[in-house]
């Protein structure tokens, strides 16, 4: 018979508990969703000892960092190790976004909401591929339809997007300019690509619709990995 846990964990074991319940999450824990499942431990409590947890990490000789990521907390790898953990990952086959569906992804990123038409002014290409892949990867969400003629869908990106880029909100979007200078490297840059664009928190102004894409594997994070067990 599973032992049945007290309504909330002592005071000396929160942080430990905090810290593997993160630990076996596959997605960031939000602080409010920690302290119900703990016996509703106010959220301040909740965040002091996540910041206090982060504080162990920081100090800590290991390869792990606790990081803010779409509102909650998820445990990453350090920065300094993450080359040869992406290295792992790569060997592991995982599918990567191509050069183009990127592009296709920030124009949705820094333009949201838009629409397909919208996307293919700005590209120069249909961009259908590359919105069924993201859509499929969970990287975008239908927003609803834009109330023109032929009442075209509205994208935006969705919470993965956050946690796969290791942004807390779309106001941690890089610059314009430093993102240019990435298309560069991959050498599609379009200078005039984002002109006049705004880093805007998405709004619901129109009814959603879902869409029915599964989850697919996630490709691999540019920057730190985010950990986790079963």
């Amino acid at each position: 018979m599973t032992e049945k846990p007290e309504e909330r964990p002592p005071a000396e074991l929160l942080e430990s508990t905090l810290e593997a319940i993160i630990f076996a999450s596959t997605d960031p824990v939000r602080p409010a969703e920690l302290g119900t499942a703990l016996g509703g431990i106010p959220d301040e409590e909740v965040v002091a000892a996540l910041e206090s947890l982060s504080s162990r990490y920081a100090r800590a000789d290991t390869g792990l960092i606790l990081e803010q990521v779409a509102g909650g907390y998820r445990l990453a790898t350090r920065s300094n190790v993450g080359a040869w953990v992406r290295t792992y990952f790569r060997n592991q086959n995982r599918t990567r976004l191509t050069p183009a569906t990127l592009e296709t992804l920030a124009i949705v990123a820094y333009r949201q909401p838009v629409t397909a038409p919208e996307i293919q002014a700005i590209r120069g290409k249909d961009p259908t591929y590359g919105l069924k892949v993201l859509l499929e990867k969970r990287m975008l969400r239908i927003m609803g339809r834009k109330k023109v003629v032929g009442n075209p869908l509205l994208y935006g990106t969705s919470r993965q997007f956050l946690v796969h880029f290791g942004l807390n909100s779309l106001k941690d979007l890089p610059s314009i300019e430093e993102f240019d200078a990435f298309l560069d490297t991959l050498g599609q840059a379009q200078p005039v690509l984002f002109e006049g664009a705004e880093i805007a928190e998405p709004a619901d102004t129109v009814a959603a619709e879902p869409t029915a894409a599964e989850p697919a594997t996630i490709p691999e994070p540019p920057q730190d990995t985010p950990g986790g067990g079963h």
